[in-house]
């Protein structure tokens, strides 16, 4: 095992150990991002995740499991307690699964090591909504956020390996996101497919950019804060938005 998927093995445990912990007494308080969402919706919708994920991963499918597999919820007094056994096992069957092999994901790259990548931005954006629902801060570790911020706008927006459909306005321009704790950058631009976009790791000259700490960053390309984001025209981030699968 390479020590980067010890790492985001790792990352998956923390934060899920930190959602839990953060749901505690809890479970009945709003998600601001989830809208009608409860914490205990939340809970539940993470568990349903990780099962997900760990039985694509386990089984080595080629295609979703189907839904009647899917596992009934759990009453409220167990659910927080169901969801850390289903977190330890979706660690334990990644740890034990060979990440190059093939199974179905929605992303272009179809493998375990995608399963295995994404699933930490999974767990660490969940682990801000809970602490942010129980009236506290939460700040994604620097390298942690960097890597998931290139995981996005590698999967998550609209790209020649993976258009939108159906297809969007263009970007129309070019800006940057610098991660001001991470020294890391990528310069957003205009894909050679209409309506796509590509990026390049790095600050190109001349080129505008929003500047934040990486876990900001990452936070708001998953609509969970707020950023300055004058120094770019308005018009160039909301076409950017739009080319956003998840937002």
């Amino acid at each position: 095992m390479s020590d980067l998927t010890q790492q985001y093995l790792a990352a998956i445990a923390e934060h899920s150990a930190g959602f839990a912990e953060a749901t505690r007494g809890n479970l009945g308080a709003n998600v601001e991002h989830c809208p009608g969402w409860t914490v205990a919706d939340l809970v539940w919708h993470l568990s349903e995740v990780h099962w997900f994920w760990s039985t694509i991963a386990e089984e080595r499918l080629a295609e979703p499991p189907a839904d009647e597999r899917r596992p009934p919820r759990p009453s409220d007094d167990g659910l927080v307690d169901a969801f850390e056994a289903g977190a330890r096992h979706l660690v334990e069957v990644l740890s034990a699964a060979d990440q190059t092999h093939p199974v179905w994901t929605w992303a272009p790259q179809k493998d375990v090591a995608f399963v295995t990548r994404h699933q930490v931005q999974e767990a660490a954006v969940h682990h801000w909504d809970t602490v942010h629902a129980a009236g506290g801060e939460l700040a994604i570790s620097p390298a942690l956020a960097a890597d998931a911020i290139d995981e996005f706008l590698t999967f998550s927006v609209s790209s020649e390996a993976d258009p939108a459909e159906p297809a969007r306005p263009a970007l129309e321009g070019s800006f940057a996101l610098v991660a001001s704790d991470a020294g890391t950058a990528w310069t957003l631009k205009d894909g050679v497919v209409p309506g796509t976009i590509r990026f390049d790791t790095g600050l190109d000259t001349g080129v505008r950019a929003l500047v934040a700490t990486a876990s900001d960053l990452l936070l708001w390309l998953y609509g969970r804060v707020e950023l300055n984001t004058s120094p770019v025209p308005t018009d160039l981030v909301t076409r950017f938005r739009a080319l956003c699968f998840t937002d």
